[in-house]
């Protein structure tokens, strides 16, 4: 097959000689998930090998390794009588967890794992949160705890190889800072706990990866300046006038780089999450009146990251935002809308060359910290929904998996890419509306709230010419908007039913993958003319025209 793009030099976009900078596909990098005995259902596999092959996930990233059931540290036979026969010594036993690698590997993408929550035999506080009533406290023994967390990375060697392992990243714990909900002790606790993890990780082999902190948002008064959370200080943080110009500042990160410098810790990554408010967890909604940050929040805290990073003593560290969406809310009504989506298509493209991965939080609606949804259409994180249905935002990253690893043109209004091995040319567009100005979208309670939006913006058009085409190359362009791909706004029209029949889920399995298409040859000038209208808030990809991925779960 011959190239479509003869060579680099070639090429010109609108007659200008093209730019050749590195894009780095931090959208599907890693994704995140709930919980680990989720990965157990076989929706959830089916939802996550389409993800890998069509959205291109590398890395999943979930909780409850460790926790109770997933079965891993027993103290007692079981048996489910009272009281449990206990056993001469704790056994560690993998037979879940091997079902949950194994099934990630199979579908040929890796863990990006997460050690917790503790097992409630060494927990000092137990059933502190979820309806799954995780334990996240700091360990009774941290002897015992280095054992766990030591037999189990030498069990995935053996299962899996060195050098397969080695290619993972092991992040210890999730937003410690979050008292006392994810964590139960003090910030040096913490520390402690990243100290000992640490060194039992490297005990075993230096080459593997261990980071953190793995805190939640970046806040602008010093609520976690503490050993512990300061109520105080976020409700008056509250009552600013312009929250945007506080001085917006990362949690422990710093503490944690300091603390392991003067011990000679190892850090191979920082981790934090970038959700855009001044929150990090909301399970109902009812945080709604909160501080939303400004539509570039992300790319901004990212900036000041990649600063802090470069001045410390680990310059050569990795950044992974091992969490992040439009809000921290798994009943935030925007997450299922077209919002969402041309949301996060701009947010990652900002965000591009400033991250090793920012995880979208999370590619499923399988996802029970508060219980399963109420309804098809709840406001869950996923790229689809329980049932499996699209959501726009699933399409957004589809159009982002196509494109190529080099940038060709960037500009408010999108991305030209180019593939550096076949120079194949692809482009992504969105129309985030001017009208919006610096405003993100913002969390929803109900699905009448978030479609709201659909009254700002107006139509945008993108005219672009990229020369130097391969002549008879013929190209696609799928257009997503409120009339195309929209499966939330048609069970809005069917008047929401929370239960779904058969005929309904068919049907609007078949509305959410509607995207409106159509295909542009290229010419004997080899002059590719790009000209899409562009309605507010629609996201379009234009790629070579190639069979595409099916988009059915496989069984």
């Amino acid at each position: 097959m011959p190239q479509e793009a003869h060579a680099l030099d070639e090429l010109r976009v609108d007659g200008a000689p093209p730019s050749d900078a590195p894009l780095n596909h931090v959208w599907n990098q890693c994704v995140g998930a709930g919980r680990a005995n989720e990965a157990l259902r076989a929706d959830w596999q089916a939802h996550f090998r389409e993800a890998v092959d069509v959205l291109g996930v590398r890395f999943v990233r979930f909780h409850g390794l460790f926790h109770d059931d997933m079965f891993v540290y027993r103290a007692t036979y079981g048996g489910g009588f009272a009281p449990p026969e206990v056993l001469p010594e704790p056994q560690i036993t993998f037979s879940y967890v091997d079902m949950v690698f194994d099934a990630i590997l199979g579908a040929g993408a890796r863990p990006f794992v997460e050690l917790g929550f503790m097992p409630r035999e060494l927990a000092t506080q137990t059933e502190t949160l979820f309806w799954w009533k995780a334990h996240c406290s700091p360990p009774t023994d941290m002897a015992e705890w280095v054992r766990l967390v030591s037999e189990t990375v030498r069990h995935w060697i053996e299962r899996y190889g060195l050098d397969e392992v080695r290619k993972w990243r092991f992040e210890v714990w999730n937003e410690p800072n979050l008292v006392p909900h994810f964590w139960t002790g003090t910030r040096t606790e913490y520390f402690a706990l990243y100290e000992a993890t640490a060194h039992a990780l490297k005990a075993i082999d230096p080459q593997l990866k261990v980071g953190g902190p793995s805190t939640s948002v970046f806040v602008p008064d010093s609520r976690y300046a503490g050993e512990t959370y300061d109520r105080a200080a976020e409700f008056a943080t509250g009552q600013a006038p312009d929250p945007d110009a506080l001085d917006w500042q990362p949690v422990w990160v710093r503490e944690l780089i300091d603390y392991c410098a003067e011990r000679d810790l190892p850090v191979d990554f920082l981790s934090t999450h970038l959700y855009p408010t001044d929150y990090a967890a909301d399970g109902t909604g009812s945080r709604s009146k909160a501080i939303h940050r400004h539509v570039d929040a992300t790319e901004q805290d990212l900036r000041l990251m990649q600063e802090l990073i470069a001045a410390s003593p680990y310059p050569d560290a990795e950044l992974h935002i091992s969490e992040w969406s439009s809000s921290p809310s798994s009943r935030d009504r925007t997450h299922d809308t077209l919002f969402a989506a041309t949301y996060i298509t701009r947010a990652f493209l900002k965000g591009a060359a400033l991250a090793d991965s920012i995880s979208y939080w999370t590619f499923t609606d399988i996802f029970e910290e508060g219980g399963a949804g109420l309804g098809p259409f709840h406001g869950g994180f996923g790229f689809v929904n329980e049932q499996g249905i699209h959501k726009p935002t699933f399409h957004a990253v589809a159009m982002l998996n196509r494109l190529g690893d080099r940038v060709v043109h960037q500009d408010a209004q999108g991305i030209i890419t180019r593939s550096s091995d076949d120079g194949r040319v692809s482009a992504v567009f969105l129309n985030y509306p001017a009208e919006m100005g610096t405003r993100g979208v913002e969390q929803h309670d109900s699905y009448a709230a978030a479609r709201a939006y659909k009254e700002i913006g107006t139509a945008r058009r993108v005219r672009h010419t990229v020369a130097g085409i391969e002549p008879g190359t013929v190209f696609q362009v799928e257009l997503l908007d409120w009339e195309h791909g929209n499966a939330a706004e048609a069970w809005h029209q069917m008047g929401e039913p929370v239960n779904l029949t058969r005929a309904q889920t068919v049907e609007l399995k078949a509305i959410a993958d509607d995207l409106r298409r159509w295909t542009v040859p290229v010419p004997e000038s080899g002059v590719l003319e790009i000209d899409i209208d562009l309605p507010a808030w629609a996201v379009a990809s234009v790629a070579r025209l190639a069979p595409r991925p099916s988009l059915v779960p496989r069984p």
